[in-house]
């Protein structure tokens, strides 16, 4: 019987867990390890942030779902992992701490056969200083409760605007080496929507700031796009939804410092610059969760198995090289660790061998551009990549059966812009493929016949039903399988 322990309960862990519980279950043991008691449908939490759905519609009991299936669920966080044992037990093993309040701050070893790191991000709030809800002076949407306290705060400045008061809000990017601009993209949207219902969308100034070279970047190097017959790029269909709903932006833009109610940031061109705000919602940098590693004597190899960023190594190529001569070969594949064959990382795990957007500095030597995505769809995707190989290499297999590269791979992202049923809009975007391949593709570096984008109401009710279909699914509700991922 094999053991496999997957790291992190998230899109990517909870997807590699359902496919293993439904290849595996009954024959080998399957662990899951999350420091969360519930599972949270990231994209939705920007509605949960202005007010349109509750916590309890987009988080459920991970521990009631497990519970129906052969996973053993472990409310606890990764520590260190041990790939080569230790002295005499060579058998590899991660070290976690547990955060279930009965057990609360214990340690164990959990020996594996094979282990998944999906541990997801650390928000690295503290890269910014006065950066995040907790200790800082803005809010976030990473977290159903961030978003609540988000959404708290959003409707006391809509009660400030009712009372007569103008108010400036402030969202994007609260660091120059941020990722996920996606999701502030449509909060600012679903903010610039509830500020109009509510009738006070005359009462304030929204600002866009973030550390995209042009709108519409997304950290994918932006993005050309079959609309209408016609061929425009990701700047352009950006700045036209801004445009038309008035919204300012900022952008090369990293934040340095944030004070109570006021944003201080440097721009490519080497600028200071100030904006104040009376409510501002900026997501933070991602960093690896901190995990450690050790061999066999105990000696640390962390810098072997992490990037320094703290994201797991895989099968990419790492080489340092200019940017002109990165290749969409260079991106993982199997999602497997160079030196331990039975350690994968998926989704945000793991690191990317490069960023997709150009590297940029500013005068003054600051970082100014966007990391590379790896959320939503190409992480389910990767997952089960994963899942696979797993399955077959306990069966057998000497080496993973399965890829997933970026590289080779779409996705496709509903963006809401306003959510109602009959006023309601959505940016329909399908990216082919995530990582550009100009050998391929030598004009734009991906298929223009598979990249295109749309908004309209349609879109609005396709992300609604996409909403309560990936929850059905990850309930492991009837049928759930056919689902698409």
């Amino acid at each position: 019987m094999s053991r496999i322990v997957i790291l992190g309960a998230g899109i990517s862990g909870h997807t590699a867990a359902r496919y293993l519980d439904k290849w595996l279950g009954k024959k080998h043991e399957i662990i899951v390890v999350s420091p969360n008691a519930k599972w949270n449908w990231i994209p939705s939490n920007i509605w949960v942030g202005v007010g349109q759905m509750t916590e309890e519609e987009v988080t459920f009991d991970l521990a009631e779902v497990y519970n129906k299936t052969n996973v053993k669920f472990l409310q606890a966080k990764g520590l260190s992992i041990n790939p080569e044992g230790a002295g005499e037990n060579s058998t590899p093993f991660i070290t976690i701490e547990y955060t279930l309040p009965e057990k609360a701050g214990e340690q164990e070893n959990v020996e594996y056969d094979y282990l998944i790191n999906a541990t997801g991000p650390k928000l690295n709030f503290g890269a910014t200083e006065g950066l995040g809800p907790d200790h800082g002076h803005t809010v976030s949407v990473c977290t159903a409760g961030h978003a609540i306290e988000a959404n708290q705060k959003l409707q006391a400045v809509i009660e400030r605007m009712k009372s007569g008061e103008h108010c400036t809000i402030l969202i994007g990017t609260g660091h120059g080496m941020c990722t996920c601009q996606g999701a502030a993209f449509e909060y600012i949207y679903n903010v610039d929507h509830i500020l109009r219902e509510e009738g006070v969308r005359d009462m304030a100034r929204v600002v866009w700031i973030s550390n995209e070279y042009e709108l519409g970047d997304f950290g994918m190097g932006g993005v050309h796009i079959k609309r209408g017959g016609y061929v425009t790029n990701g700047k352009t269909f950006a700045e036209s939804l801004m445009v038309e709903r008035g919204i300012e932006w900022i952008t090369r833009a990293h934040v340095k410092k944030v004070e109570a109610g006021k944003v201080h940031y440097e721009t490519l061109d080497g600028e200071f610059h100030e904006q104040e705000f009376d409510f501002s919602m900026l997501i933070p940098p991602f960093a690896g969760v901190g995990l450690q590693a050790f061999n066999n004597a105990g000696e640390d190899i962390t810098s072997e198995v992490f990037a320094p960023n703290g994201f797991m190594k895989v099968d990419a190529d790492y080489t340092p090289r200019p940017f002109a001569e990165w290749s969409a070969k260079d991106w993982p594949r199997k999602y497997q660790t160079p030196k331990y064959k039975n350690v994968f990382a998926v989704g945000i795990a793991f690191a990317p061998p490069h960023p997709i957007s150009k590297p940029m500095q500013s005068t003054n030597g600051t970082a100014i551009n966007p990391t590379p995505p790896r959320t939503g769809m190409p992480s389910a995707t990767m997952a089960k990549a994963v899942a696979m190989s797993i399955r077959d290499m306990v069966n057998g297999a000497a080496e993973p059966t399965h890829t997933a590269s970026m590289a080779e791979m779409g996705a496709a992202c509903v963006a809401s812009t306003g959510s109602h049923i009959f006023k309601g809009t959505a940016a329909t975007m399908t990216v082919f493929p995530v990582v550009p391949d100009f050998e391929k593709y030598p004009d734009t570096g991906r298929d223009l016949e598979l990249t295109t984008g749309e908004i309209g109401l349609a879109g609005h009710w396709m992300k609604y039903i996409l909403h309560h279909t990936f929850i059905y699914q990850a309930k492991l509700k009837p049928g759930w399988s056919v689902l698409p991922d």
